[in-house]
């Protein structure tokens, strides 16, 4: 099992990262609250990884903290849950507000989430109930802000929103809510994100 990689950035886009580590390059996964964190340049980070072995692909998934693999390990024991619908779990909230909706029964803020429908957000709060308090108090501060040219940004927000699971009209809609020239696709993804979970 691959647990933490060490490397420089090669590629990124969301929600797919091309990390260097030594020479090899791994392709990784990873929900946009890791993206959120990344480093603008090509400085070295570290991603804490879960290897999901399927019949026709082995999926690596990154996250910048612990808690987000926490939190993304628990989701996928959950009925119904699997690796895409996390990352948009991940991608739409943090562990801490995931938490807070999970103890509030809070299914309208989770059937915002990409892919969550009525009867998985019930699930949801079924089932997680009991695992979301030591998830959100795991520790893991995230590291430096993003800062990256927006050429483009409004289409690789859109891009990144239907690769998380929403339809291509719904993320167009969402993305020019919240597009302004000069934003950073990071910063759109992450508008038009909070847009839905409001």
């Amino acid at each position: 099992m691959i647990g933490r990689l060490r490397g420089r950035i090669l590629v990124k886009q969301p929600p797919f990262l091309l990390l260097d580590v030594n020479g090899v390059g791994y392709e990784i996964e990873a929900p946009m609250s890791t993206f959120y964190v990344l480093p603008a340049g090509d400085d070295e980070i570290v991603l804490h990884t879960h290897l999901t072995v399927r019949e026709d692909a082995h999926i690596l998934y990154g996250f910048a903290r612990e808690a987000d693999r926490t939190l993304f390990r628990a989701l996928l024991k959950v009925t119904g849950v699997g690796g895409k619908m996390a990352l948009g779990v991940l991608s739409g909230m943090t562990a801490d507000e995931f938490a807070r909706a999970v103890h509030a029964g809070d299914i309208a803020a989770l059937t915002h989430l990409p892919g969550v429908g009525k009867k998985t957000a019930e699930r949801l709060v079924v089932e997680m109930r009991d695992k979301v308090d030591s998830v959100a108090a795991a520790p893991g501060a995230p590291a430096a802000a993003v800062v990256q040219p927006a050429s483009g940004a409004d289409q690789d927000a859109v891009s990144a929103l239907i690769a998380l699971g929403y339809k291509p009209p719904e993320a167009s809609r969402m993305v020019s809510k919240v597009y302004a020239e000069g934003m950073s696709t990071e910063d759109v993804i992450r508008g038009a994100l909070q847009g839905t979970v409001k």
